[in-house]
């Protein structure tokens, strides 16, 4: 069972990294920002489900438990998430949609994820 949920995990963090990227070369930075944000929280539920067996319920979940359990995740994905909540009143840029996906790439190779 959680060889399928870790399958489903990296599928879905995939899809969301593609288009991501195909986002960012549109110019729609808020829309990378966003999917970028999504493949960061999934990839950290794959660091938690390979750990512990089970993943998140939700962000606040998730939160608690990378700040306790995962202090380096913890400090990435609270930044990132800031970026994140910004893209609902701002307009994103070409460098925030880059740092987030540096940081999504740095986790893929992090948890050997193939990209």
């Amino acid at each position: 069972m959680m060889n399928e949920q870790e399958n489903l995990l990296e599928s879905n963090a995939l899809e969301y990294y593609r288009n991501g990227i195909v986002a960012e070369k549109r110019g729609e930075y808020n829309t990378s920002v966003t999917l970028f944000f999504k493949v960061i929280a999934t990839l950290c539920d794959l660091q938690i489900l390979r750990d512990k067996g089970s993943f998140p319920s939700n962000h606040s979940q998730r939160f608690r438990i990378l700040e306790k359990e995962y202090p380096d995740l913890y400090l990435k994905i609270d930044n990132d998430f800031r970026l994140y909540q910004t893209s609902y009143r701002l307009k994103m840029d070409k460098n925030t949609s880059g740092v987030l996906k540096h940081d999504v790439e740095a986790l893929f190779e992090k948890l050997r994820v193939n990209f």
